[in-house]
C-alpha cells in the first residue's frame, strides 16, 4: 500500500526579502490580521530599550534652557544590547534609588576655549559598572563617528551633568522606542476591497501598487468577488534606530506577545498574574462585579480632580515632586 506524505508546510511562515544591519523587510504568512496587527503593534511600543531617564544638571551656561538640553539628551539612542534579559525595570529592582542592575550611569563635561565647540552624543560616558559590556553607550552611526548634535558652546561657556539611563518601553515614553518605523501593509493588489479610492477618471493610474503587489496576483476583474475571503500575507519592513538589531526587535516583539497572552490566559483559567489562584477574588476586589463600578464617585464636578483634592495635583500644593526638591545651583529633570 503506498502512502502520500503531505509536506505542505504548516503553520506560520516568514520570508526574509531584505536583511541590512538597521533594516529589515520581510513577508509573514498563514496567520490573521489580529496576529499580524499585534505583533505589529507590539514592536512599536512593548519591545524594552534603554535610555536617558534623569538629568542632573551641575552646570549649564549654553543658551539652551535646563529642560531643553535635558529633552535632546533623553531622545538619544542607547545601545540596549540584552536589556529584556539582563536589565530589571528601575520600579522592580529591591535598591532603594539606582543600581547596576537597574540603570547606567553616563557623564557629560564639555567646556569651550575659544570659537565655537560642538557637543555631541559621543561626548556622553559611560561611568561605573555596568550588566554588560555594551549596554549604555551612545549609539552612534555616522561617518565622522559624532552622533546626534546635543548643543553648541561658545568661548567660555560649559555643561556639566551626570545622566541616568534606565530600561522602558515605548508605551511609557517614545525615547524608549526600538525602531523609527515600521511599515506594514496586506492586500497590495485590493484584491479583497478592504478600502476604496477616491478618484477622478482612473484608480489604477491615480492609485499605483506597491512593490509588494509583485508577490500576489492581481483577481481578475471577472472572477466572482469571494465575501468570505481574509488577508493572510502580510509584508513587514522593519527600521531599527540603532539600540537593538532588527531580529532582535522583531524576536522580544514575539516574546513579549507572548507573556501578554500568557497573562490572558492564566487570568482567565482563574490564577492572578502572579500565579496564585485567586483571580475572582482579585476581579471582586476591583469591583468587576459591581453594577456601579463604573460610576464616579459622589462629589466629583467639575472643581474636582480624579485624586479627590479639588484643583490640587496628585502631589498636593506643596510635595516635592517624586524626584525631590530642586536645591539652587543644581537642576534635575526626569522626564
Amino acid at each position: 500500500m503506498d502512502y502520500e506524505m503531505d509536506l505542505e508546510p504548516t503553520g506560520p511562515q516568514v520570508t526574509v526579502r531584505e536583511a541590512e544591519p538597521y533594516h529589515v523587510d520581510f513577508r509573514l504568512t498563514a496567520v490573521d490580521l489580529a496576529f499580524a496587527n499585534s505583533l505589529r503593534r507590539t514592536i512599536l511600543a512593548e519591545v524594552p530599550t534603554l535610555a536617558l531617564d534623569l538629568i542632573e544638571i551641575e552646570s549649564n551656561t549654553s543658551v539652551l534652557p535646563d529642560e531643553f538640553l535635558a529633552h535632546r539628551l533623553g531622545m538619544i539612542p542607547l545601545n540596549s544590547y540584552n536589556c529584556d534579559q539582563d536589565l530589571d525595570y528601575t520600579r522592580d529592582c529591591d535598591c532603594e534609588d539606582h543600581c547596576v542592575r537597574c540603570s547606567v550611569t553616563l557623564s557629560l563635561h564639555a567646556r569651550c576655549g575659544s570659537g565655537i565647540m560642538s557637543v555631541y552624543a559621543r561626548d556622553l560616558i559611560v561611568v561605573g559598572e555596568r550588566i554588560n559590556e555594551k549596554i549604555g553607550d551612545p549609539v552612534v552611526t555616522d561617518p565622522e563617528n559624532k552622533g546626534p548634535l546635543i548643543c553648541k558652546l561658545r568661548k567660555g561657556q560649559e555643561i556639566k551633568m551626570t545622566c541616568l539611563a534606565k530600561k522602558g518601553t515605548a508605551k511609557e515614553h517614545a525615547k524608549w522606542a526600538p525602531t523609527a518605523a515600521v511599515g506594514f501593509e496586506y492586500d497590495p493588489n485590493n484584491n479583497l476591497r478592504h478600502v476604496d479610492y477616491w478618484y477622478e477618471q482612473d484608480p489604477a493610474k491615480e492609485w499605483p501598487v506597491s512593490e509588494n503587489a509583485a508577490w500576489e496576483p492581481a483577481a481578475n476583474p471577472d472572477q466572482p468577488f469571494d465575501y468570505d475571503a481574509e488577508p493572510n500575507c502580510f509584508y513587514f519592513d522593519v527600521e531599527s534606530i540603532g539600540n537593538l538589531e532588527p531580529d532582535m526587535i522583531i524576536q522580544q516583539g514575539i516574546v513579549s506577545l507572548q507573556r501578554k497572552l500568557a497573562t490572558t490566559v492564566s487570568v482567565l483559567l482563574g490564577e492572578g498574574e502572579d500565579g496564585h489562584a485567586g483571580g475572582a477574588e482579585d476581579a471582586e476586589m476591583m469591583g468587576a462585579n459591581d453594577p456601579d463600578a463604573y460610576e464616579p464617585p459622589e462629589g466629583i464636578d467639575g472643581n474636582m480632580t480624579a485624586y479627590g483634592n479639588g484643583a490640587a495635583s496628585a502631589w498636593g500644593a506643596s510635595a516635592q515632586t517624586p524626584y525631590g526638591a530642586t536645591p539652587y545651583g543644581q537642576s534635575s529633570y526626569g522626564f
